[in-house]
Order: C-alpha cells, then sequence, then structure tokens
C-alpha cells in the first residue's frame, strides 16, 4: 500500500557473518560470498517499487571474536552494501550474537558471576546486574563491538535493559518501533540449546507498548536458547509484532496467533557466512518490506529470501528454507488498530510529511523506556543536517586519542571539567559542539584525522 507517498519500508537483513573466522582457504571463499550479497541485494532491491532500502538489520554475530579489528572490517563492508541499495551508512540497526564478545577479557570474578547466575535463575540474574560494578565486569566483554555500535547509536544500554532508538511510519500515524534485546549477557561458548543457561532478564523483556507502534524486536539466540524463555515469550507474544533472531544458522519463519487480531511472526534467520556450506546450511540473507495493510488495518512484513547457489556461484531466491520465495504476511496489529478510522484529510505527523524514503520518514526516539544508552547518551537526537554520518565517523572510525584531540582543539573540554572520558561523555561534547553550530568543523578534523593516520602508516 503506497500512502501518501509513503512506500514500503525495506531493509536489508543478514545474520552471523563471522568476520574473522577465516583460517585456511575459505577466506577467499568467504569475501566471494560477501561481494556476491553486495551485488545480489543491490540488484533486487533496485527492482522493487521504492528502488533504494531504508537500512540494514543485523541480528549478531558480526565479528568471530569481538575483536576491534574485525569490526574495522565489518565497518566497510557495511558501507559498501549501505551504499549500493541506497540507504545512508548509518542506518543500521544491530545486536551482539556470541562471537561478538571476547572471551580473553573475562576476569576471574567475571567467570564467577557468570557461573552464579547460570546456576541460579531470575533472583540470581537480577541481583547481579542490578549491581553497576557487576554489571560492567560482564559488559566489559563486549568492549570492542560497544565502539563498534555506539557510532550506528545501537549502543548496548548500561542498565542492561532492552535499547530502542529508532521508528519508521508505514502507514497514517502507524509506526514500527526496532527494539534490541542482548541475549549474549551470559555467554562462555559452552551453552547448549538442549541445556538453556542463557537469560534474557525482565529488565530487558518488559519492552513497551504504544498505542500507533508495532514493535520489531531484534535478538541473536532464539528463545529455546533461554532459561527464561516462557516469560520472555510472554512479553513477546503481547508487545511485539514481529520477533527476529538469529544463530542457529537455519532460517524458519512462522505466524503465533496470540489471540483475535493478534499476530506475532518468528523469524529466525540462517547465517550469511556460516562456517562452512552444505545442502542443509548455506549461505543465505534476507530482504524485508515493511508495509501497511490498509484493508485489515494491519502490519504487512513480505521477506525475500536468498540462498547460495552452489552451481551457479550467485545469491538466487531461496523457495526452500521458508516455504516459498516470496512470502508475506498481514499481522493482527492491536496497536495500529487503537489509532482509529483512517479518512483523506488524517493528520500526518511532521516527522512524516515528506515522501517516503527521506529523512523525516524516520525518529530517533529517545531513550526513556530503556534506561540510558551505554555512556548516557542525550534524551533527544540534533537534527542537523550531516549529524548521523559524523556521529559514525567519530566514534566509528576515530581513535580513542584522535576522538580527543578533537574535542581539545576545538575547545569542548571546559576548563574545571572533572569527570572520566567515557563514551556517553564524548557524545555529549560531541553534541555540544554541533548544537553550537560546529558540526563543519568537526567533520574537517574527522577527514584530518584520518588521514594523517593513513600518512603515517605509509
Amino acid at each position: 500500500m503506497n500512502y501518501g507517498g509513503l512506500m514500503p519500508a525495506i531493509f536489508v537483513h543478514v545474520s552471523d557473518i563471522h568476520f574473522g573466522q577465516e583460517r585456511d582457504h575459505s577466506v577467499h571463499i568467504h569475501n566471494d560470498v560477501k561481494l556476491q550479497l553486495i551485488e545480489d541485494a543491490a540488484e533486487l532491491v533496485a527492482a522493487l517499487p521504492a528502488g533504494v532500502a531504508q537500512g540494514i538489520l543485523v541480528t549478531g554475530d558480526i565479528a568471530q571474536s569481538g575483536a576491534a579489528h574485525e569490526y574495522e572490517v565489518a565497518s566497510t563492508w557495511l558501507d559498501e552494501l549501505a551504499g549500493r541499495i541506497g540507504c545512508p551508512i548509518h542506518r543500521v540497526q544491530m545486536v551482539p550474537g556470541n562471537h561478538d564478545l571476547d572471551r580473553k577479557k573475562l576476569s576471574v570474578g567475571g567467570s564467577a558471576l557468570l557461573d552464579y547466575i547460570r546456576a541460579g535463575g531470575q533472583v540470581e540474574y537480577e541481583q547481579v546486574f542490578s549491581n553497576p560494578n557487576d554489571r560492567a565486569t560482564l559488559l566489559a566483554r563486549f568492549e570492542d563491538y560497544g565502539r563498534f555500535s555506539f557510532g550506528y547509536r545501537c549502543g548496548l544500554d548500561e542498565e542492561a535493559k532492552f535499547a530502542s532508538n529508532l521508528r519508521i511510519e508505514v502507514g497514517p500515524d502507524r509506526w514500527i518501533r526496532f527494539v534490541r534485546l542482548n541475549s549474549a549477557l551470559l555467554c562462555t561458548g559452552n551453552e547448549k540449546e538442549e541445556d538453556p543457561e542463557l537469560m534474557i532478564g525482565a529488565r530487558q523483556f518488559t519492552i513497551p507498548s504504544k498505542k500507533g507502534e508495532e514493535n520489531v524486536v531484534l535478538v541473536h539466540h532464539p528463545l529455546h536458547w533461554c532459561k527464561d524463555a516462557a516469560d520472555v515469550q510472554e512479553y513477546v507474544y503481547a508487545r511485539a509484532r514481529v520477533f527476529i533472531s538469529g544463530h542457529e544458522h537455519n532460517p524458519k519463519v512462522h505466524v503465533e496467533q496470540v489471540a483475535d487480531g493478534c499476530d506475532v511472526l518468528m523469524l529466525a534467520a540462517g547465517a550469511a557466512v556460516p562456517y562452512r556450506s552444505n545442502e542443509e546450511y548455506t549461505y543465505t540473507y534476507n530482504i524485508i518490506e515493511f508495509d501497511w495493510d490498509e484493508v485489515n488495518d494491519a502490519l504487512e512484513v513480505t521477506i525475500h529470501p536468498r540462498a547460495w547457489n552452489r552451481a551457479k556461484k550467485c545469491f538466487v531466491a531461496d523457495e526452500k528454507r521458508l516455504g516459498d520465495n516470496r512470502p508475506r504476511f498481514s499481522l493482527g496489529s492491536p496497536n495500529f488498530k487503537k489509532v482509529g478510522g483512517v479518512t483523506e484529510d488524517t493528520h500526518r505527523s511532521p516527522a512524516s510529511a515528506d515522501a517516503f524514503g527521506s529523512e523525516l520518514a524516520f525518529e530517533e526516539v529517545p531513550a526513556e523506556t530503556a534506561g540510558t544508552e551505554l555512556g548516557e547518551a542525550p534524551s533527544m537526537p540534533l537534527k542537523a543536517e550531516g549529524y548521523e554520518l559524523a556521529l559514525l565517523r567519530f566514534f566509528r572510525d576515530l581513535l580513542e586519542s584522535e576522538r580527543l584531540r578533537i574535542l581539545v582543539e576545538l575547545n569542548a573540554i571546559p576548563a574545571d571539567f572533572d569527570e572520566r572520558m567515557t563514551q556517553g561523555v564524548e557524545r555529549r561534547l560531541f553534541d555540544w559542539l554541533v548544537s553550537e553550530g560546529r558540526l563543519r568543523d568537526v567533520t574537517t578534523m574527522i577527514e584530518k584525522m584520518i588521514l594523517e593516520r593513513k600518512d603515517g602508516d605509509a
């Protein structure tokens, strides 16, 4: 349905890319697959009515061992993918997987905390994660993932709660909100599907429910990997319209009818780059369209599943794993129906006044429902042109010393400054410079820092 110039919201969905897993000749094959994925996505997206995608979804295991150099390679690949499908390079929603934490950074104390929670349950989980020092100990394993994801505004929540920073209008006053969960908080590398020890935790799974908004939940592990799966499922069924997971490398989809007029689409992703490819587990990814079904006042989701053809050495439509090469679902959406009927003069909100695909169709939302983003991000985003791209490059592409140099040289740090320099403090100082009209100075210095480093490495 094309409402007032709004085309379906198109996202390329990848999972389990495992940058850095190659140890032998497979590196050449895997690199070829990643390049062909970009070619295939660009061709398919261009053939859709909108002609461009609005973003990229990544459901975990971007890296193999959670190391900084793996995310450097991933950022180059994501930039290329975004450029070819026509979306801004900062428009990526991501969650961590079990390979996005650095297990070498687990301290003796941290190991004891994990054993304590895994041997216990919800009480022990909350006891540990309600303590800021214990949280910091366990979140330290995500240090390099955190630096990478922060620039995309997908940083981990510092209180280990859910995170949400983006929503998009798909119909008149009808929005989808992306909600991110971290299912890897308790990962050690020894977790088993048949004897689940992982937990999402009540502080995460109590996701919001708002009139006019239907939640799209992104998480790495499917629910049955979690000890608290029954409790999480109750909230997902009550509060989410789409639940997308990764990890198992085996694409599946089904719809749960929760109640009359209330459905949940459960989509399990395959792996963009599994360890090896065979007839059962091969290279797969999806292109997903989110739209408004006007007739049923419902969220409509169309999936274009893609899989590697071993003989042709390219991606083709996957007619096997999701039951169809283009499954479409109209999901009972109770929060849409709360908005009421639609007439021709229905008021369009300022956030969607332009044709779909413009920045105004998207809103970075405050984090009040999720605690604070790791590093105390400001409650509302700034709207300066080029802000999102500069923010991404400042945090993702610069070293800590380079960021500090920019803040010092642009006089962003007060003379009486006496705070520990964290990503959140850096973000606050960055935003202050932007609010002072100095975004151009910041972007100029970002380019200068990167150029100086390249010259030094030459």
